[in-house]
């Protein structure tokens, strides 16, 4: 299986070529080791971080911005939206702050103050 990629590791943006033969992945079109890095967890486990909003009950027509405080799976994030999906939190919030801990290994963080 081969797989055609845009690293976005670095603003440079090489168009890669993965290729898994036998297990092992094969990576071309890299300028740097952590292209080939990139390609290779992208064809075998792809990782996300998820952002989202979450109602703030306490303030009327309020969201807070939120994201995974690591990276999920990829075939996971599906499973973190709906956890937040129906999350409320209350105000206030600081910036960094966990609102909602192990949703598919990673905490949920808000990345906005609400005072």
């Amino acid at each position: 299986m081969k797989k055609i990629l845009t690293c976005i590791i670095c603003p440079k943006g090489c168009t890669l070529a993965a290729e898994i033969t036998d297990g092992k992945v094969s990576v071309s079109g890299h300028s740097c080791p952590k292209g080939a890095e990139y390609a290779e967890n992208e064809v075998l486990h792809p990782m996300r971080t998820v952002t989202a909003t979450i109602r703030v009950a306490n303030r009327e027509n309020t969201m807070v911005s939120v994201k995974t405080e690591s990276t999920v799976a990829k075939d996971r994030m599906m499973s973190v939206m709906a956890a937040l999906r129906d999350t409320v939190v209350n105000a206030p919030i600081a910036i960094g702050q966990v609102l909602l801990e192990n949703v598919e290994g990673s905490a949920i963080v808000a990345t906005k103050q609400i005072d």
